[in-house]
């Protein structure tokens, strides 16, 4: 079995396109799975974390509602594959986009499904992250805050949410890797990013042991220059 570098410096232009494409839906991705994650995760948390005095009324009534939303949300999205999402959003929404709307026009091109797709399902388990987080929080420091006069919202944006943002960080660079290399699964869509450069490359000089190796250490490069940037984040945030 011969391993020929002459494959891999012919190869690596297009991996790297490739992976330029992975990144770009892996960022924009998780900064919408990040505005998704939090609204739903603070949502599914804010009947737990009211007081005894707020149990009744319409604040009451509007947070039980969007946290029952929520958790439909997160359980539909946790409960179904992620490839599974990306076909339905590709293939079949837009069915139903023009079956209801009457768009017979309307669909998403490869790239828009894939960062869609990233998007809800990131947020469904950012949200989980976000909603731990915030209970984790003993509720006195809410009790106390608000008996010293505190505002609820400040109460919450310089007490509870730094609190809740410090031990948020190491899950959710661990759901930052998951989501970058859950990238190579819209190759089932025509997306033409790492996974997919590499299999078009492999289909033409059938150099599988080069090809896929190469691919793989590109990965591993990437997933651990966001760990050790999520690493360095979160020691800064100790020392602060």
């Amino acid at each position: 079995m011969d391993f020929e570098l002459e494959v891999i410096l012919e190869a690596i232009p297009a991996l790297l396109e490739g992976a330029k494409l992975t990144c770009l839906i892996t960022v924009v991705g998780l900064i919408g799975g990040m505005i998704v994650g939090v609204l739903a995760g603070l949502a599914r948390s804010a009947p737990s974390i009211s007081l005894e005095s707020e149990n009744y009324g319409l604040r009451a009534a509007i947070a039980k509602t969007a946290g029952k939303l929520a958790g439909l949300f997160v359980e539909t999205i946790r409960g179904t594959p992620i490839i599974v999402q990306a076909m339905f959003i590709y293939f079949a929404f837009p069915l139903i986009v023009r079956s209801m709307l009457g768009m017979p026009g309307f669909r998403f091109d490869a790239l828009t499904a894939a960062i869609i797709t990233i998007i809800i399902n990131a947020g469904a388990y950012i949200a989980e992250i976000v909603r731990g987080a915030v209970l984790s929080i003993d509720k006195g420091l809410v009790e106390a805050g608000l008996s010293l006069g505190i505002s609820r919202f400040c109460l919450y944006k310089n007490i509870v949410g730094p609190l809740a943002f410090r031990r948020m960080i190491p899950p959710l660079g661990n759901q930052f890797i998951i989501s970058l290399k859950d990238t190579s699964l819209f190759i089932i869509i025509g997306v033409g990013e790492l996974t997919r450069q590499g299999q078009e490359i492999m289909a033409s000089n059938f150099r599988a042991l080069e090809i896929w190796s190469t691919v793989a250490i590109i990965y591993l490069i990437m997933t651990s220059i966001m760990a050790y940037t999520l690493r360095r984040f979160e020691k800064r945030l100790k020392i602060l």
